[in-house]
């Protein structure tokens, strides 16, 4: 008999303090959980060794059946007691991973176990911490709604020694916006029409993100009528296509239209306005030979001098100033060359004609030559 269990103790592998070993479990309750590793008795591994994090019951850990790698604290083989740790064990194989992975700049996952003060907290076989600043790109008032969220993470700080690990998500996220924006600024084309949205307003123009990277849209660009603000025609988060006018890949400037993806005023004009008709028009820009009357949003035409009076006049500055309201008549529409012909004085003549004659109770009270010399003195 003595000679038996010399047999058996001989056949078990001696264990020491700081061995590294596997086993399975054979029991859980509340408070530990019990562990097989071929020693002569079963191990315990206390519920303050199952976790970096907190834990409230051992089976929220494990369950009978699990393989475990443990780490040894105590061996008695006086007392039969063996006291093992899985939180070490979990420890010593996650500070050398995490080493090897931040070296390398890769990427670890990780659940969000639990919110803390100043941010999150995560479990990586060891206690893991990202800052709030470094949860997501953008303020976040309310963490609640991460517990239980698998997160992408960079290594911002590890210390094994001070059992100390900082983590970012943020990083990864300003990675992958730097990838995003390198393809799209390399893969942009002069001319093609894309959809992009409107992160800011400035006096100047609207900047539109097309792919992580932003371009400019001048408030030129904004629509085909004068824009006096961005804000008159767009707000932020706005969904809108744009067309690509210049790449500046080097200096990563964009430039954008949004009116170019929208017809022009030139292709709806001849579907309100036709040759012949009398119109009202706004007097834009005078010059040498003529003003150009605008007589639909962003369509403009040309009354030449000649046009302008019934009698002689220098320069058009004699009788028209810019900003002036006058009827003009369309003589020629050409949309497809931006062209339109018009004129004052043939409008004043048509309006003139179609005035009504005055009568009287006694009938016919003006011959035709007082109404010809009165509309001739109105128009000298």
């Amino acid at each position: 008999m003595v000679e038996e269990m010399k047999s058996e103790m001989a056949e078990v592998a001696p264990l020491k303090r700081g061995d590294i070993v596997k086993g399975r479990v054979t029991k859980v309750d509340d408070r530990q959980a019990l562990v097989d590793v071929g020693y002569k008795f079963d191990g315990v591994i206390p519920i303050s060794e199952l976790s970096s994090l907190h834990v409230e019951k051992a089976s929220d850990v494990l369950k009978e059946g699990d393989e475990v790698e443990v780490k040894v604290l105590r061996v008695n083989d006086e007392e039969d007691k063996l006291i093992l740790s899985k939180r070490a064990a979990d420890a010593e194989r996650a500070w050398k991973e995490l080493k090897e992975k931040h070296e390398a700049g890769e990427t670890i996952e990780a659940k969000v176990a639990e919110v803390v003060k100043g941010g999150l907290v995560v479990d990586v076989g060891v206690r893991g911490f990202i800052p709030a600043s470094h949860v997501e790109r953008h303020y976040v008032e309310d963490f609640s709604g991460y517990v239980g969220r698998t997160l992408p993470l960079k290594v911002l700080e590890i210390d094994p020694e001070q059992n100390k690990l900082i983590l970012s998500h943020k990083l990864v996220l300003e990675e992958e916006l730097a990838r995003k924006k390198e393809e799209t600024l390399n893969n942009l084309q002069v001319g093609e029409i894309l959809e992009g949205t409107v992160q800011r307003l400035t006096d100047f123009g609207a900047f539109v993100d097309i792919g992580g990277v932003d371009g400019l849209v001048h408030v030129s660009e904004l629509a085909w009528h004068r824009v006096e603000h961005p804000s008159d025609v767009l707000s932020e988060g706005d969904r809108v296509k744009v067309k690509v006018l210049k790449v500046d890949r080097e200096n990563e400037r964009i430039s954008l239209s949004i009116k170019e993806t929208q017809p022009g005023p030139w292709d709806q004009v001849a579907d309100h306005i036709h040759p012949g008709d009398v119109i009202t028009g706004t007097v834009k820009r005078l010059v040498s030979f003529g003003a150009f009357v605008e007589v639909y949003p962003g369509v403009e035409g040309l009354v030449h001098i000649s046009q302008i009076s019934r009698r002689h006049i220098a320069t058009p500055s004699e009788v028209l100033e810019e900003g002036q309201e006058v009827r003009v008549k369309v003589l020629d529409l050409k949309p497809e060359q931006k062209r339109i012909s018009l004129s004052i004085k043939e409008a004043e003549q048509e309006e003139v004609q179609s005035e009504p004659v005055e009568r009287t109770n006694t009938g016919l009270n003006l011959t035709l030559g007082d109404v010809i010399g009165d509309q001739l003195r109105r128009l000298k």
